[in-house]
């Protein structure tokens, strides 16, 4: 038969689009079956998260800024006081203060920096679990430190769960956002600090305790942010 007949033709054309079929079916085949990963951070992002710990609420008002090496949580209690600020750097510094009186602040150095983008390479996977009405991939990492439920359509981190039973909903996830150089720097009274205004503070709180940053309060948040934090070099 000639390579010009009709019939070779339109048996060549089917040949060709068996063959294209049969290898689109098995890349398809290939992608659905492989395990999907975690999509690493944006680089600069603003989060509103709603955070649930055996019923006691907040909302945590997120920035997170890796260029820079800073990650700010601005903690708002259900009917609290005036928010808390938790400032990290990404040289172990930590700065936990309020803007509103009465006005205090807290430091601390911890031997890591705040989270890279690729915080959550290695995690296992966990398959796909419906949460807060998005279907979700979901991983856990660290022996189930965390648990972490990322939307299958967006890739949006959607929820996450320690170990301790905290939860974090994502309300508002902004990628791209940032907040201003200004809103980073912490108050001056957490390094101007003379011996009686040092004396006058320990008073005070002997007095206003119940509306300072109590002692267990910025302890819960430091332990915890101590363990968030091992996740970097997991």
């Amino acid at each position: 038969m000639s390579p010009t007949h009709p019939l070779f033709l339109l048996l060549l054309l089917q040949t060709l689009v068996i063959t294209t079929t049969t290898t689109t079916l098995a890349l398809a085949s290939s992608s659905s079956s492989s395990t999907p990963t975690p999509t690493p951070w944006p680089r600069q992002f603003h989060a509103l998260l709603f955070m649930n710990y055996s019923g006691k609420l907040s909302m945590i008002d997120l920035w997170y800024d890796w260029p820079n090496g800073r990650n700010f949580n601005i903690i708002q209690e259900q009917l609290g006081g005036p928010p808390l600020r938790d400032l990290e750097w990404n040289n172990g510094t930590s700065f936990f203060y309020t803007l509103s009186p009465p006005l205090r602040c807290r430091s601390a150095q911890l031997d890591v920096g705040i989270l890279r983008p690729d915080w959550l390479a290695g995690a296992d996977y966990l398959g796909t679990r419906s949460v807060d009405g998005f279907l979700c991939n979901v991983w856990t990492k660290a022996d189930g430190f965390i648990t972490y439920f990322e939307d299958v359509l967006t890739n949006r981190p959607v929820h996450w769960v320690f170990y301790t039973g905290r939860q974090a909903h994502v309300m508002t996830f902004e990628v791209g956002k940032y907040l201003e150089d200004a809103e980073w720097q912490a108050p001056v009274y957490c390094f101007d600090k003379g011996e009686d205004e040092e004396e006058e503070e320990e008073e005070e709180e002997r007095v206003e305790q119940p509306q300072s940053i109590a002692s267990d309060v910025f302890d819960q948040n430091l332990m915890h942010k101590r363990s968030l934090r091992g996740l970097v070099g997991s």
